[in-house]
């Protein structure tokens, strides 16, 4: 398989599943800012221009987050990578939405590219203090959900590796996270694959 990345971006998480599942897998680095993600050889695997992507043994090419995660836990069920549980699962898949969707694409890319949404009326910082917002409130929800639980589903699942690059650049942003997050972050740094990956991507 052929898995294109970018360090300590949305794509750490699934480097993390990758190293999880002990899968054979050739790295392939996406410099965003010098733009090697808008060259044709790129765009040519991935047309949306978009990282994370993995590009199968059997050539399907999947370039979405929750899309690489899910094949996943579906194609390789020993790694346990979703609960048993049908509505255990469908939670833990909610969990991993809302991250991506919500704390990542509502939140985040508001801080790291707020040209995107800036106007006359509404400033680059003005938009990066909404998005800094957005997350907090966010991980404020994520903390009541992870009371009592050492991972979103109970035991390690794609949901954490999700929850876990948010947090990363919480920490990397000077975020504070409340509690549980903060647990749940300590909790993930301990694992010898993310610590492998961070160690891989340049990170200590």
């Amino acid at each position: 398989m052929k898995f294109y990345m970018t360090p300590g971006s949305c794509s750490t998480g699934i480097h993390i599943l990758l190293e999880e599942t002990g899968l054979a897998f050739e790295a392939y680095i996406v410099n965003l800012v010098k733009g090697d993600h808008l060259k044709p050889e790129y765009l040519a695997i991935n047309p949306n221009g978009t990282i994370p992507t993995l590009v199968r043994d059997d050539g399907v090419v999947l370039t979405d987050f929750v899309a690489i995660a899910t094949w996943l836990a579906e194609a390789y069920p020993r790694r346990q990578l979703l609960p048993n549980d049908p509505r255990a699962a469908e939670d833990a898949m909610a969990s991993l939405r809302f991250y991506t969707q919500h704390i990542h694409g509502e939140g985040f890319r508001r801080v790291f590219t707020p040209e995107r949404y800036a106007s006359k009326k509404n400033t680059a910082e003005a938009v990066k203090g909404e998005g800094r917002e957005i997350v907090a409130k966010a991980f404020e929800v994520v903390n009541d959900e992870l009371a009592g639980k050492d991972y979103v589903a109970g035991a390690f699942s794609i949901a954490d590796a999700a929850l876990f690059y948010v947090e990363f650049w919480a920490d990397k942003t000077k975020m504070e996270l409340p509690s549980n997050c903060l647990a749940h972050y300590r909790r993930m740094l301990t694992r010898p694959a993310v610590r492998q990956v961070l160690a891989e991507e340049g990170y200590r």
